[in-house]
């Protein structure tokens, strides 16, 4: 890679890293080509972005965007370094988790989840954990009309009652 393109290199990913609240660090070595795929195509198929990065590119990104501080991920970065970007805070994790079942790799090494940093692949578990912002919504929805619900139930079950007895009331005399 000549200067001008590594210059280039690292001022994408500093845009791409200034403009995602979400993406995870990961070791994807050691993966033949085939297993690279199968993890490309599940990525693509939740809306993650793979990429691999160069450890010293990514750094120099991280120290160049200025709004965000990613000075704790500096010391993953050793080794074959992938990046996973998404919208959604749960989905790289869940992509990770499911992949291990038949493979070994990819290994966490850090996520950058909306300001909150998780270094470490024992974070896996807790990083799948986490809702994303559209099953937040929906819980809350649904929370909000529970009590709608059983108010209208109780209306529509009285309205029986109230009859039921009226015209027990009316039979009696």
């Amino acid at each position: 890679m000549t200067k001008e393109q590594k210059n280039d290199a690292i001022d994408q990913l500093s845009v791409e890293l200034a403009s995602a609240n979400i993406f995870y660090l990961a070791d994807t070595s050691e993966l033949n080509a085939e297993s690279t795929s199968k993890l490309r195509r599940n990525c693509f198929k939740q809306d993650v972005s793979l990429k691999i990065v160069k450890n010293t590119l990514l750094q120099k990104a991280m120290e160049k965007v200025e709004e965000k501080d990613f000075s704790q991920l500096y010391t993953v970065l050793a080794g074959p370094t992938s990046i996973m970007y998404s919208d959604t805070g749960n989905a790289p994790a869940k992509i990770i988790k499911e992949f291990r079942k038949k493979h070994d790799k990819p290994v966490l090494k850090a996520a950058y989840i909306e300001e909150s940093i998780y270094i470490g692949d024992e974070n896996l578990s807790t990083l799948c954990d986490i809702k994303s912002k559209e099953e937040l919504i929906g819980e809350v929805i649904a929370l909000l009309q529970s009590p709608v619900k059983n108010v209208v139930s109780a209306l529509q079950s009285g309205k029986h009652t109230i009859a039921g007895l009226v015209k027990t009331l009316a039979e009696r005399e």
